[in-house]
């Protein structure tokens, strides 16, 4: 039993191993809870739109994969086939416009078919509903998501969670990237609201333990830390665990959720849309009453996890690269989602290409390694410079823009976000492709080949750009872009080939 799930009562031992099915099984909660879940002992099946997103998460030899789309009843019915325990774990917030449609039908959708294979129970992350006061958009469509749930008549258990503390999270990037970049700031007065924060890891004992709960209760229960103090204080002690100095931050009225929004995603790697919803849901005080929850649930001999110990433990996994899942792991919905244009479908379509040939004295192995290391803090090339351009236009545009970073410095994983890249194939020592998921006006794709090289005495690197235009703009697009990909691309395969700046 790991650390975060000790001492928990759950099933007796000599009974059959309830079945627990766990959607957004690629996102930042369940990708670790599907861990925790194995860790005590259930049968494990995860829902994904794509199985091949799994296939390099540690824990999918041990666990069933239902591989469907969650806004298909059939799929998701076949996915809940007899299931004891479905945790919702779907969330629309990345979604542009209708977001609240989205997390309506999404929730309709899945409490049906709840209903009709019989699921036992079904546990749901939600948010901290402050009573009397007017909800952002946001926490209104979680409140009505957990409604819906438990209108179906399956005994559901919504846990509301304020700000989630832990390497990876959103909440967590927003406070890191504002803190640490920003000795002196001024601020938006939704600053001095309340919040009661909580570890990633006492909301993954949470979800465990309410898989266990009596069936007969159904509700929703606030979860919080033991810590109660005002965002610009969460700042300061942030700034105190990191061994920076106390931050200067000056509170002013006039800037409006939208501005805040704005500048929370300038400063840090959360792009505008997410930074809005995330800022809407700040505006009033977060403080949880979890007086119930313990009644259920008690709290581990030690207490739950402090702030700054939270704090500590995000860090370390930061300065380990041993960050296990991130907010980033979600696919962006905007984002396009096609294959590669080289099937029959793409005939008679506009592609324009850009290929890239480099031989290399070293083996295939060492040029794949360099290839699988670009990005992130480590940069693409002598024209850095000019990717950090293109990253932050598209941030100017509500793009995700290069701060998405990597999630370990040297390997990727199938799904893995890469700055405005996502990775969409991987085959060590020889193939690696990675879709764009910046804005503009068509798809696009970067593929890097390493095959051995004819002599057999070195590697040939094999660099390609594809780029699908969508209207005249698209084409206007690539044409304007044309020039820098003589800047950008050459370089890009030098130095991936034959490791040094050129």
């Amino acid at each position: 039993m790991s650390e975060i799930t000790a001492g928990l009562k759950l099933f007796k031992t000599t009974s059959k191993k309830p079945l627990v099915l766990v959607t957004g099984a690629t996102g930042y909660i369940g990708g670790r809870l599907v861990k925790e879940l194995l860790e005590i002992g259930y049968r494990v099946r995860v829902l994904a739109r794509s199985a091949d997103r799994l296939r390099d998460y540690p824990w999918i030899s041990r666990v069933e994969v239902a591989e469907g789309d969650a806004t298909k009843s059939a799929q998701i019915s076949a996915a809940l086939k007899g299931v004891d325990v479905a945790y919702y774990l779907l969330h629309a917030l990345n979604i542009p416009k209708d977001f609240e449609e989205a997390e309506r039908e999404l929730a309709t959708t899945f409490a049906s078919a709840s209903v009709a294979n019989k699921v036992k129970r079904i546990v749901y992350l939600g948010g901290i509903i402050t009573p009397n006061q007017t909800l952002s958009p946001h926490l209104a469509s979680r409140a009505e998501t957990g409604e819906i749930l438990r209108g179906s008549g399956v005994p559901t258990i919504e846990l509301r969670a304020g700000v989630v503390i832990g390497s990876g999270s959103a909440s967590f990037e927003m406070l890191r990237y504002l803190t640490e970049r920003l000795p002196i700031m001024t601020t938006p007065k939704w600053v001095l609201n309340k919040i009661q924060p909580i570890a990633v890891r006492d909301v993954l004992r949470y979800l465990v333990g309410a898989a266990a709960i009596d069936p007969k209760i159904s509700g929703a229960f606030d979860v919080a830390g033991p810590d109660l103090f005002t965002y610009a204080e969460m700042m300061q002690q942030y700034a105190e665990v990191a061994g920076l100095h106390r931050r200067i931050i000056i509170p002013i009225p006039v800037l409006t959720p939208r501005l805040s929004s704005g500048w929370v995603g300038l400063v840090t790697p959360v792009p505008f849309q997410l930074a809005r919803r995330l800022v809407d849901s700040l505006k009033n005080d977060v403080i949880a009453d979890t007086r119930e929850i313990r009644q259920l649930i008690p709290d581990p001999e030690n207490g739950l996890t402090t702030f700054k110990n939270a704090v500590k433990l995000a860090l370390a996994k930061v300065n380990l690269a041993a960050v296990e899942t991130r907010w980033s792991d979600a696919t962006v919905p905007s984002a396009p989602s096609d294959p590669l244009p080289t099937d029959p479908a793409w005939a008679g379509g506009t592609v324009y290409t850009d290929v890239r040939k480099v031989y290399s004295a070293d083996s295939v192995e060492t040029v794949f390694a360099r290839v699988e290391s670009i990005g992130g803090d480590n940069g693409y090339s002598t024209a850095t410079w000019a990717w950090q351009l293109r990253g932050l236009l598209d941030r100017v545009v509500g793009g995700v823009g290069l701060r998405r970073g990597r999630r370990d410095p040297n390997h990727l994983a199938v799904g893995d976000a890469l700055d405005f890249w996502r990775v969409e194939a991987l085959e060590r020592p020889t193939l690696l492709r990675l879709r764009a998921e910046m804005k503009m006006p068509g798809r696009a794709w970067l593929e890097f080949v390493v095959t051995p090289d004819v002599s057999g005495t070195g590697s040939m690197l094999i660099q390609r750009a594809i780029y699908v235009p969508k209207g005249l703009w698209g084409h206007l697009y690539w044409w304007s872009v044309w020039p820098m990909h003589g800047l950008v691309f050459p370089s890009m395969a030098k130095t991936a080939a034959k490791g040094r700046r050129n």
